[in-house]
């Protein structure tokens, strides 16, 4: 972990976030708070080279003791004052968060909630785990797959990891009805980007989504270049070259995928452009970290500590208005100032708070 996290004494707290009225919740850009990504889990059964790379997460990485992260009750705790705040989509991420242990469980305790609830996963337990997270209640479930080939994949994963066993978790998520599904891969330049039309015609016609996501500089280990970036643009090309692709407007107000269909009615694609086309301007997300830090931005240098106030005795309306201050000051736009100095600045790993 190579952030910090700005301490909150639960007394400075009360003293110093004001009583949140109530209404709609807006930073200082104007953007809503609609969106929650809860990470369970530091931890990866994968070490994918663009995420939580070998040569840093190895066998002697200091994960988060569990004493550390967040109970199912606090989470759960949280997640009722985030809804009480006007989020409306929560999804449950990692690490890989289907290596938290009875995670059904803590599904079952936020079913009840007034939001859509979510996984994303690199689909490696998803075989076995699907049909007991649709019964707990989950909505919809996100598979993380970087290439069809089978060698590239394994080396993507760099956990050995063959492909025909995500896609059997594709297919157990689908018949546990937790779809559509969508499906994301991360393209990078030399890598995997020759991949793409097999990518797209392998769910044409399935009923899932194929999402390509452009190869961010996400934490401070992944050698990220800008060379190795494949604009959204040239992905929406080549495989326009091959099927008809046009526009489809975006679901809600903040969405990060540009929808593209195919014009013979064979489903849709998505781009999520957060390198060469920033959304920072609608951006409606926050996300909280598996020990209670809340960050508000993918790139952040800096969280703010929830779980102090969560351990200290805070009650629900102090912590909501810490919650709400923090978004009302959030002035975050880091996709639209990235250069290649701050690319190189010490952020917040993906795998400690989700993608």
């Amino acid at each position: 972990m190579t952030t910090k996290v700005i301490p909150l004494q639960v007394r400075a707290a009360r003293n110093a976030a004001p009583a949140f009225s109530g209404g709609p919740l807006a930073d200082t850009r104007g953007r809503p708070l609609r969106d929650l990504r809860i990470s369970v889990t530091d931890r990866c059964n994968f070490r994918c080279t663009y995420c939580m790379p070998r040569e840093v997460f190895d066998s002697g990485y200091k994960f988060l003791p569990h004493e550390a992260i967040l109970s199912f009750e606090e989470i759960a705790r949280l997640a009722r004052i985030f809804a009480g705040l006007g989020v409306e989509k929560i999804r449950l991420t990692g690490g890989e968060p289907l290596v938290r242990r009875d995670l059904e469980r803590l599904i079952a305790m936020l079913k009840d909630l007034k939001v859509e609830l979510t996984l994303t996963t690199n689909g490696s337990l998803l075989a076995k785990q699907a049909e007991k997270l649709a019964r707990a209640g989950l909505n919809r479930v996100t598979v993380s797959l970087d290439s069809l080939d089978d060698a590239t994949f394994r080396a993507m994963n760099d956990a050995d990891f063959p492909v025909a066993r995500v896609i059997e978790g594709i297919e157990a998520a689908e018949a546990a009805g937790l779809a559509p599904i969508k499906i994301n891969m991360v393209v990078k330049r030399g890598v995997n980007d020759s991949g793409i039309l097999q990518m797209a015609e392998r769910w044409r016609g399935s009923g899932h989504i194929i999402r390509f996501i452009e190869f961010m500089d996400v934490g401070s280990t992944n050698g990220w270049r800008m060379d190795d970036v494949v604009p959204s643009a040239e992905v929406v090309r080549r495989i326009s070259e091959r099927w008809q692709l046009e526009p489809v407007g975006a679901n809600y107000a903040g969405e990060v995928a540009e929808r593209w269909r195919y014009v013979d009615g064979a489903g849709e694609v998505g781009v999520i452009s957060s390198v060469t086309q920033a959304f920072c301007a609608s951006c409606n997300r926050l996300r909280l970290s598996t020990e209670g830090s809340l960050y508000t931005c993918l790139f952040a240098q800096t969280g703010h500590d929830l779980k102090s106030l969560l351990r200290g005795g805070a009650s629900d309306d102090e912590i909501r208005n810490e919650i709400a201050a923090v978004w009302q000051r959030r002035d975050d736009r880091y996709s639209e100032i990235r250069t290649s100095q701050t690319s190189s600045l010490k952020k917040v790993e993906m795998s400690y708070i989700g993608g």
